[in-house]
């Protein structure tokens, strides 16, 4: 299996990651025996996070007999010293391990810093001189910030979003982590499920020092990216046509489904009706149309115009707006 190194944490970790958020979603017997799967299949770094419910659970209990063999990198939201620790212990306890490879401050509105007055890059360097952490890690969705933590020096590894949707500034900033020797670690690499061929992904970002992580929930979809060791998707002229195509209909005002906009007050699921136009076009639309998506997208008319998701937006999108616009257009299915 292709391999790459991790910038200065001079980790060696499969160019197939597996990213942990979707296993949440499944049972305790499935999520495990798609983890062992990977594993066994020569995946050697999983991602998750404190934040992804069960997730740590699972892989502790999958893999914690192998351990030594693969390259955990865990996340935290916490944004006070005591809130630091606990959340830490805690991976650590349901994860079966008594180290973290990578442990990440989860998308931030700020990057901590030492003597910035909140303790947190402290308590991530005394983690790291406890032996309980290996290197520090920094995601995040806004790339201003994104850039601050790389320029700083004072982070191993960067995990940010990064597809063929992406523009010129965020290939920039794969380029700054090459030059500092930062780690790029690469999540939504399927645009949030937007880019639905997962061939003319990989091939893409073939092209650049990125480790890919994939959000994997079906043992179907980790058939498709174990594929991919004996037979790589190279950039043809089939895909880049793809490519082309997508950008056309993608780029530019879309909501990519992070989620950091909820929970919305009133109930509207953001993070999905904001798209639905999109999703109507690109995925199988019964679902979408089924009454209980129908009384989903109902709830955009409770919208209050409150604007709390537009301020929380890493990427700045008039969340209320797109909402209005994509109900707009899903009535037309009807």
């Amino acid at each position: 299996m292709e391999k790459i190194r991790l910038g200065r944490t001079n980790l060696t970790v499969t160019k197939n990651g597996f990213g942990a958020l979707p296993i949440q979603r499944r049972g305790m017997e499935d999520a495990c025996k798609i983890l062992r799967k990977a594993y066994e299949g020569g995946i050697n770094y999983f991602d998750t996070a404190r934040a992804y419910t069960d997730s740590e659970q699972k892989i502790g209990e999958s893999l914690a007999d192998v351990r030594e063999n693969i390259i955990i990198s865990t996340k935290t939201m916490s944004t006070t010293v005591e809130g630091f620790w606990e959340q830490l212990h805690t991976s650590l306890k349901l994860m079966k391990t008594d180290y973290i490879d990578i442990y990440q401050f989860h998308n931030p509105s700020f990057c901590p810093k030492p003597d910035d007055g909140t303790g947190l890059y402290e308590a991530m360097l005394e983690a790291k001189e406890k032996g309980l952490i290996r290197f520090i890690g920094f995601t995040n969705h806004r790339i201003t910030i994104a850039e601050e933590a790389v320029r700083s020096g004072l982070y191993d590894t960067l995990q940010f979003p990064f597809s063929y949707l992406a523009g010129e500034k965020e290939e920039a900033l794969v380029r700054l982590c090459e030059e500092k020797d930062v780690g790029f670690i690469c999540m939504k690499a399927l645009a949030g499920g937007l880019i639905t061929r997962s061939d003319v992904a990989y091939a893409y970002l073939e092209q650049f020092p990125v480790a890919p992580i994939w959000g994997i929930q079906k043992e179907s979809e980790l058939d498709e990216f174990l594929s991919y060791n004996e037979n790589p998707p190279e950039l043809n002229a089939e895909r880049l046509a793809l490519i082309e195509n997508d950008r056309s209909e993608l780029v530019g005002e879309f909501c990519r489904g992070c989620g950091y906009c909820m929970p919305c007050p009133v109930g509207i699921e953001i993070n999905n009706c904001a798209r639905m136009s999109l999703l109507l076009r690109r995925s199988p639309t019964a679902g979408h149309l089924s009454e209980a998506g129908q009384a989903k997208m109902k709830k955009i008319e409770d919208c209050i115009n409150c604007g709390k998701c537009k301020s929380l937006c890493p990427y700045g999108l008039d969340t209320p707006n797109l909402l209005k616009k994509n109900y707009e257009d899903y009535k037309t299915f009807l």
